[in-house]
């Protein structure tokens, strides 16, 4: 859970042009997957989150 709150403050900072954030939460979820399954579905959740505040 920590992990997910290290990225989710890396995601805050300064903004530059780049991949948005809810997809490089979902690629890291894709990455995690097969390790921690519940580790990327928290990615995955953050990433709906993410994309419900910025719409």
């Amino acid at each position: 859970m920590s992990r997910l709150l290290a990225q989710l403050r890396s995601f805050f900072g300064p903004s530059e042009a780049g991949p948005s954030h809810a997809s490089t939460l979902l690629e890291a979820a894709d990455d995690s997957a097969g390790y921690d399954a519940r580790h990327a579905q928290e990615l995955r959740a953050a990433a709906s989150a993410w994309l419900s505040v910025v719409r």
